[in-house]
């Protein structure tokens, strides 16, 4: 591996840890510079989900305090994804790709979409609440049975690709529970987190994986992971939301360009 292709994916490493915490795409980054300098497309797959773990560590750590008194939704999201995960890692390693590769882009579109409208939807179902007299749901405590499926799914593709899980679950989650749009976020940081270490842990044992390609990208990924945290928190809610869908936009797009 020579100088600029080390140097490229340590900057992929970087992009892609500020991109996964803040936003929650961070392989649209760390991916196409992995098939760019020359990685098949499941070693590259396996390395960028390996490489990837430190800045999702980092990313979710300095998301912690939005966490706090939210244990039930944490473990929630954390086991049905890691569920999924494993389905998912299982599939990338002994199913082809193309049924899933194509199926994506319009999941992350529609995901990007549902982020888009959710303040739209939130203000009708409130207000048909105010006119039948219920009761507002409050803080979330444990995830909805709806959502526990969703995130189990969602898990499936973050074990098999991973590019845009976090967008699809910030779009169910802003969906399905009474939190900010931070809060969300940092469970989306958990999840994502959850899914690249249970498929980690499997590739490991039994996938071709780049080290090279996965130290630098855990370098690149550790510093990106936290800089993504102190971006991400210190968005404006709307900012955010409007990131948070044109990323899932470009993510699905490239997909789309790949297909072709």
């Amino acid at each position: 591996m020579d100088v600029l292709t080390a140097l490229a994916i340590l900057a992929a490493g970087l992009g892609g840890g500020v991109v996964v915490t803040a936003i929650g795409a961070g392989s649209l980054v760390t991916f196409p510079v992995l098939l760019a300098v020359g990685l098949p497309p499941v070693v590259a797959n396996v390395s960028n989900t390996i490489g990837l773990v430190p800045g999702n560590i980092t990313g979710t750590w300095g998301y912690r305090h939005e966490l706090v008194g939210r244990r039930g939704l944490v473990i929630g999201v954390a086991a049905t994804t890691a569920v999924g995960a494993v389905a998912g890692a299982v599939l990338l390693l002994s199913l082809p790709s193309e049924a899933f590769s194509r199926l994506a882009p319009w999941l992350i579109l529609l995901a990007a979409t549902l982020v888009g409208t959710q303040p739209f939807i939130s203000g009708a179902l409130r207000r048909r609440a105010r006119r039948r007299g219920d009761t507002p749901r409050g803080i979330s405590t444990h995830l909805p049975a709806p959502l526990v499926w969703a995130s189990a799914t969602i898990g499936v593709y973050g074990g098999y690709f991973g590019a845009g899980q976090g967008v699809m679950l910030v779009a169910c989650l802003a969906l399905g529970l009474e939190e900010r749009l931070q809060t969300v976020n940092a469970l989306k940081n958990v999840a994502v987190l959850t899914a690249n270490v249970v498929a980690a842990l499997i590739f490991v044992w039994i996938a071709p994986v780049d080290w090279a390609a996965v130290g630098l990208l855990a370098i690149g990924s550790v510093v990106g992971g936290w800089l993504g945290a102190l971006i991400g928190r210190r968005l404006p809610g709307p900012v955010f939301r409007v990131l948070v869908v044109l990323f899932g936009y470009v993510v699905a797009l490239r997909l789309l360009w790949d297909a072709d």
